[in-house]
């Protein structure tokens, strides 16, 4: 056994008193309920999640309809595990919109705990936006409207107050993308080669069922990676430009991602949408919730070449066995390429700090074994922050710990990076963001305007562990906007949609 190291010790000294220090630990370093079973990397194909058809259409609106419910499937060769799935799958079913047309989503509960539906980025009114405590109970459903405003990969998954990291690590998740004229003009990878891979790490027993151990309320680390349910799948490519949807779907987990090959990542889209310019990085890292849109150039290499998708691996994550790997590329078949990476993808409103009306802080810290912000637990009669409509602020996000980190999500709005620790941040993240990766001893600033509705709206830590044992807050836009608890879900059997 690995020795455990003074900092480990430090780390779960709040958690425990020294009788129950060494199973916490070894809890940490991943020794309690790892499975045996090993999946060897790039043995199982590489799968897309379904496209989503709507129910019905008309002028304005597409309706779709959504059951969650559980099922068994194959994740592990030759074994079988139960999920909660979005119509059974995990991940669920990509729904595609486009920009300004109205989707209308039911989701139907068939699973024996309360579910909340967020989808992730998108401006919906507070009654839609999935708030903690709009539960739905087994047996009912819900029709959110969601307004498809602005083009970006969104996802959509579970909120439910205290109980969203077990809800998503059993398969409540899937990805949904709006797309505008601005975008399909330019000439990126389309179709089957606009790609989306939502990564996801899971803990197995030896029989295939999910572990679910969220080391005494500190994190979620599994032991396999899988990119849209399939654990290190193989991709076969053309010898031509693919972009990808990329989404880190994990409970806990963060990830370095880079290529075997040395060669670039380019980087065209942010959470909210593409970039300015694009952006070449050898490696980068995401957070829980975050999406970035890469393009990788399969044309340099020869048939025949294998290009892995590597996690280099970040502090503070359980870097051990196959982590290191997420899939693999194989360049079988020439093909033409008439796509094209433009040196100007859109043009993005960049916020100067002279335009911002009030700063404010936020410490995320640890405090009797509870994540909190500011030293408050999640109160939905408690409010702490109050902009107006339209307004600029910054927000200043602390995290004074070397022992873990935050990737830090508000609802409604987009925003920008102004700096980290004083300097600039990463090139890559540069765009308009939804989740800001707050590092260990990092102080993050962030600018952004409260829009386009009042009312009120969470900001959490997406480590959903740390969001569940109450690490999330909420903000109010201006005064008497929409009660988020003003359309509760409503008792099966539903009328048609």
């Amino acid at each position: 056994m690995n020795k455990i190291s003074r900092r480990e010790a430090l780390m779960f000294v709040g958690f425990a008193g020294c009788s129950m220090l060494l199973p916490v630990i070894l809890q940490h370093r991943g020794y309690a309920q790892r499975t045996d079973e090993r999946v060897e990397p790039f043995t199982l194909a590489f799968r897309t999640p379904p496209v989503l058809n709507p129910v019905r259409s008309d002028s304005t609106t597409d309706y779709y309809q959504i059951t969650i419910q559980k099922a068994t499937v194959e994740i592990l060769p030759g074994r079988t595990t139960e999920i909660w799935g979005y119509n059974g799958t995990f991940p669920g079913p990509t729904i595609k919109q486009r920009k300004n047309r109205q989707s209308v989503v039911r989701f139907i509960n068939d699973v024996n705990t309360p579910t909340v539906v967020h989808l992730h980025g998108m401006t919906s009114l507070p009654q839609y936006d999935g708030y903690a405590e709009d539960l739905i109970p087994q047996g009912y459903y819900k029709d959110y409207i969601y307004p498809n405003t602005n083009a970006a990969t969104f996802w959509y998954h579970d909120h439910a107050v205290h109980q969203t990291s077990r809800n998503v690590y059993m398969g409540l998740v899937g990805m949904y993308i709006v797309e505008d004229e601005n975008e399909a003009n330019l000439q990126l990878p389309k179709n089957d080669y606009d790609v989306p891979l939502i990564i996801h790490d899971k803990k197995f027993a030896a029989d295939g069922s999910l572990i679910f151990d969220d080391q005494a309320e500190h994190s979620l680390m599994g032991d396999v990676i899988t990119v849209n349910g399939v654990p290190y799948p193989r991709m076969e490519v053309a010898n031509r430009k693919y972009r990808f949807r990329v989404l880190n779907a994990s409970i806990s987990r963060s990830y370095k991602l880079a290529l075997d090959t040395g060669d670039d990542l380019i980087v065209i889209g942010t959470d909210a949408g593409l970039k300015s310019a694009p952006v070449n990085t050898k490696d980068m890292r995401i957070g829980m919730a975050e999406r970035y849109d890469l393009i990788i150039d399969f044309s340099k290499y020869p048939l025949g070449t294998q290009v892995v998708l590597q996690n280099l691996g970040l502090p503070n994550n359980d870097n051990t066995g196959d982590t290191n790997k997420i899939m693999r590329f194989d360049v079988v078949r020439e093909e033409s390429d008439n796509s094209s990476i433009p040196s100007t993808l859109r043009n993005i409103e960049f916020f100067p700090e002279s335009s911002a009306v009030r700063s404010r802080d936020f410490t995320f810290e640890q405090s009797n074994r509870l994540w909190v912000i500011n030293g408050n637990v999640w109160d939905k009669n408690r409010v702490d922050a109050n902009p107006e409509l339209q307004q600029i602020e910054i927000w200043t996000l602390h995290n004074n710990s070397g022992l873990w980190f935050h990737p830090v999500h508000l609802h409604l709005i987009d925003a920008q990076i102004l700096d980290r620790n004083g300097q600039p941040p990463f090139a890559y993240e540069r765009g308009m963001k939804d989740v800001f990766y707050v590092g260990e001893n990092e102080t993050v600033r962030i600018i952004g305007k409260f829009r386009p509705n009042i009312g009120k709206y969470m900001y959490h830590c997406h480590n959903m562990v740390h969001e569940d044992h109450d690490m999330m807050s909420q903000f109010e836009v201006a005064q008497n906007g929409i009660d988020p608890l003003s359309e509760p879900a409503k008792p099966l059997p539903a009328p048609a949609l």
